[in-house]
C-alpha cells in the first residue's frame, strides 16, 4: 500500500535529511523517481519550482506536493491525495519534533546543571553571529539599490531600515505590524 511506504519514505527523509530543504531535493528526488517511480522527473521539477514560489520552507513544500502527486499517480482520487499530501508532510516533520522534544525534555531536566549553563553562554554569541550574519547578507544592492543608479531607491531603502531597527529595537513596535508598516510606506513612497 503506497501510504505506508509514502509515510516511511519521507520520514526516512526528515530523519537523515540535513543541510535544509534544498539538501532535501536530493534524497526526495532519488526516493519518489528513482527508487518508487512514483514521479516523472519533469512533475519532479514542477514541484520544485512550484514548492520554490509558495511561502514556506522548500523542503516541506516538496514533500507535501509530492505526496499528493505519487497518491494520484497509484490511481487513487483526489481525495486520497490530499491524504497522501498530509502524511508526506507530517512523516517529513515529524523526526525534527521528537528530537526537538526529546531535547527539550532533557535540558528541562538537566537545565541548572554548570554544564548545560556553559553550554548555553557558548550558543547565545553563536546566535548573534549568526543573527549580523543574516543581516549582513540582506544588506545588498539587491535590496537597497544603488546609490549611484537610484539614490532615491537607496535613500528609502536606507531609512525604512533604520525606521524599522528603532521601531521595533527602542519602542518595541510588533515585527508584524513592522513589517506591514515597512510595505506600506515603501508603496506609499515608490508612487
Amino acid at each position: 500500500m503506497i501510504f505506508l511506504e509514502l509515510f516511511w519514505v519521507f520520514f526516512k527523509i526528515g530523519l537523515f535529511g540535513f543541510g535544509g530543504g534544498y539538501a532535501m531535493l536530493s534524497m526526495i528526488q532519488g526516493e519518489v523517481v528513482s527508487a518508487h517511480s512514483w514521479l516523472t522527473t519533469a512533475q519532479f521539477a514542477d514541484i520544485v519550482a512550484i514548492s520554490q514560489s509558495t511561502p514556506g520552507p522548500i523542503g516541506i513544500n516538496s514533500a507535501t506536493y509530492a505526496g499528493y502527486i505519487s497518491v494520484i499517480n497509484a490511481g487513487y482520487p483526489a481525495a486520497w491525495g490530499v491524504a497522501g499530501s498530509l502524511l508526506a508532510t507530517i512523516a517529513v516533520v515529524l523526526p525534527s519534533f521528537l528530537l526537538v522534544m526529546l531535547v527539550l525534555g532533557v535540558l528541562r531536566h538537566y537545565r541548572e546543571h554548570p554544564i548545560t549553563q556553559l553550554i548555553m553562554q557558548a550558543l547565545r554569541p553563536t546566535v548573534v553571529g549568526l543573527l549580523i550574519a543574516a543581516v549582513l547578507m540582506l544588506l545588498s544592492e539587491d535590496n537597497f539599490g544603488n546609490p549611484a543608479d537610484s539614490p532615491w531607491q537607496f535613500g528609502i531603502s536606507i531609512f525604512l531600515f533604520v525606521a524599522a531597527f528603532v521601531g521595533t529595537h527602542y519602542f518595541k513596535v510588533s515585527p508584524i505590524r513592522m513589517i506591514l508598516l515597512s510595505a506600506l510606506a515603501g508603496l506609499l513612497l515608490y508612487l
